[in-house]
């Protein structure tokens, strides 16, 4: 009898929003090469499907990630190793790519590159009880899926520093206090609140919010030059549909209702 095949990424949609599921339990959802390929091919079919306007990210039975496959991984010179780094770049590219808010809803362990994942979300809920650590340094690495850029947004340079250098470990409810993690809950039910959170950004003005995603989106700007993409941003967007509902809500005393992303 042959055994079953896995499938490293699991995808439902409810309403309008994606959920879209690290599924290696056995292994508490650690990161192959298959699993790399299989999510950024997902994110990316949630950011081309116009009826997603949200995307969830999780993990299967009570754990997030735990970082990188450490049994799948081997001394190689860099031409070898090159296109493995650069397929999990494509996961981090592809949630900063997307306008779609998205957001991880986090359970049990997210360590090394299960945290920097986690951070790569406009929006990270996390149980209280769940646990983070930046643990490259454990294995010689010193990380990579964006840590650099996000985790220093979050919780500051010096802060990063330490947190990247020692590998130490935080609950969900430190991360919550200093800054990795925005929304604490109670254990077991990261994943309900990840979607309450992601149905109210659903029915959000989908312009909007995607202009917010790329003016945050880390790159470094003049304060000047700041001003400018507010001013293009900010014109597109008042001649768009999703402007005039939202200014006929208002005058109607009623809650708007924002359409798919176009202008």
């Amino acid at each position: 009898m042959s055994a079953a095949v896995e499938i490293p990424v699991l995808v439902e949609d409810r309403g309008a929003v994606r959920v879209i599921t690290l599924n290696r339990p056995h292994l508490r959802n650690a990161i192959d090469l298959s699993l790399r390929y299989a999510l950024a091919e997902a994110i990316e079919a949630a950011d081309g499907d116009a009826t997603v306007r949200a995307v969830v990210l999780t993990g299967a039975e009570g754990a997030f990630c735990s970082g990188g496959d450490i049994s799948t991984m081997q001394r190689r010179p860099r031409h070898e190793t090159t296109p493995r780094a650069q397929a999990a770049q494509r996961i981090i590219r592809a949630l900063w790519h997307t306008p779609k808010p998205v957001i991880a809803a986090v359970e049990g362990p997210a360590f090394g590159a299960g945290v920097a994942l986690a951070l790569a979300c406009d929006r990270v809920v996390a149980a209280s009880d769940a646990t983070l650590a930046t643990t490259f340094t454990g294995v010689g690495l010193a990380g990579d899926m964006g840590i650099f850029a996000s985790l220093p947004a979050r919780v500051g340079a010096p802060r990063a520093r330490q947190m990247l250098m020692l590998g130490s470990r935080i609950s969900g409810a430190e991360a919550g206090v200093i800054g990795p993690v925005d929304r604490v809950v109670d254990p077991g039910t990261a994943l309900a609140a990840a979607l309450e959170d992601a149905a109210t950004l659903a029915a959000g003005p989908p312009l909007a919010l995607g202009a917010i995603k790329q003016m945050l989106s880390g790159e470094p700007r003049h304060p000047l030059a700041v001003l400018d993409l507010e001013v293009r941003n900010q014109t597109l967007l008042w001649d768009s549909d999703d402007f005039a509902e939202g200014v006929s809500a208002f005058a109607e005393k009623r809650r708007p209702v924002f359409g798919p992303a176009t202008p």
